[in-house]
């Protein structure tokens, strides 16, 4: 049985469907990838999602694991007769897992590329309103002088002699269930099965060389900070045949100096003088889409909110357009000329000398009564 739970690894049920287990796997393998992630052990972890996605992703390793505990039905065998020192009847397999050798893999099977994340800082408005741009991208691909192989050209990569080309070493163990074998990748070789005498003088014998390519990127409008752009086979290359890993830009927006953003919604302040407020007025408010006229009745108090509908940001799955919500602001007037002061002076006389709390049904008055339970 395998001492892992895949499952459990994954943070699936054991009746999630196969887009559930995709999505799980995903989103940790992003999370632990060990180029872009700051987590502790993130390079075991994400050997471990890979293991089990590996497992859980494919319909009839899964059968295997949910009834024998192992993705290879083989492994699950009884404690047969042991044969040679390679040969247990299926139980040798069970003793790698506990001795650190894990399934058997074919070095030279094509295997998808990394995944690559690239982090893009948008204004605010290119954020509203989306755009196309370049990105460079520092990534590795095959090297175009051996097409890979890494070996000079006119040569050939030889079978390695220690493993026979299989990558692996068996290194025999004596336990108290007796002589077992542990399965490690051949060191000679580096687990690749192949040997290189005269190695590519562009790759130096790894087959892949570092390069930076230009890619086109589509930004929505619309599209929120921390929100990401998944960009599918633009990642690294894959090995030996395998499919290019996906690239994921990840959008920050800077702030704005008179602009906030909540989801689709823009929020804003308006500064209005006193006899604005008091007197009413028609007054311009900026928007992301132009300037709008917006009218502010009499007696408009310091903090009230006005609705303009649609002259938010667009939704980015096209589902129209948020709001921009405007906050009045009534700023106090400062360095006031003589006949100014006098007229508020006579304004103050007029309104009987009251404080503004006892003049009518104010703000401050609810308050008051909230308190007394009113």
């Amino acid at each position: 049985m395998s001492n892992k739970d895949y499952y459990d690894i994954l943070g699936v049920s054991k009746n999630a469907s196969k887009d559930e287990i995709k999505k799980a796997y995903r989103k940790l393998a992003r999370k632990y990838h060990p180029d872009v992630s700051e987590e502790e052990n993130a390079q075991e972890k994400f050997k471990e999602v890979k293991d089990a996605y590996e497992v859980l992703g494919d319909e009839q390793k899964r059968a295997n694991y949910d009834q024998f505990g192992t993705a290879d039905p083989g492994q699950a065998g009884g404690f047969g007769g042991f044969g040679g020192a390679d040969d247990f009847g299926g139980f040798g397999d069970i003793f790698d897992m506990f001795f650190g050798g894990g399934r058997r893999r074919d070095p030279n099977a094509p295997r998808q590329g990394n995944d690559l994340q690239y982090r893009m800082t948008l204004e605010f408005e290119e954020a509203i309103f989306g755009k196309d741009t370049e990105i460079y991208i520092p990534q590795e691909e095959s090297c175009s002088t051996c097409q890979g192989s890494g070996a000079k050209p006119g040569t050939h990569p030889e079978t390695c002699s220690h493993c026979n080309g299989s990558g692996q070493l068996n290194m025999e163990q004596n336990t108290p269930f007796g002589r077992v074998v542990n399965r490690r990748a051949c060191h000679h070789c580096q687990g690749t099965g192949k040997m290189i005498k005269d190695k590519c003088t562009t790759c130096g014998g790894d087959g892949r060389v570092k390069t930076r390519k230009t890619i086109q990127i589509n930004i929505p409008a619309g599209i929120d900070h921390g929100q990401q752009i998944r960009v599918a086979g633009k990642g690294e290359e894959g090995v030996n045949g395998g499919p290019p890993g996906d690239l994921y830009v990840v959008v920050q927006v800077q702030p704005h100096e008179f602009y906030e953003r909540e989801g689709d919604h823009i929020f804003c302040e308006m500064p209005v003088t006193f006899t604005q407020a008091a007197l009413g007025d028609e007054v311009e408010v900026p928007t992301v889409h132009g300037r709008v006229k917006l009218k502010i009745p009499a007696g408009t108090q310091n903090g009230k909110t006005f609705r303009l509908k649609g002259k938010g940001a667009p939704n980015v799955h096209g589902q129209g357009h948020g709001d921009q919500h405007v906050r009045i602001r009534v700023v106090t007037p400062t360095n006031l000329t003589d006949r100014q002061k006098e007229l508020l002076r006579e304004f103050h006389e007029i309104s009987g000398n009251k404080p503004a709390d006892e003049q009518e049904d104010t703000f401050f008055q609810r308050v008051k009564r909230a308190f007394k339970g009113e």
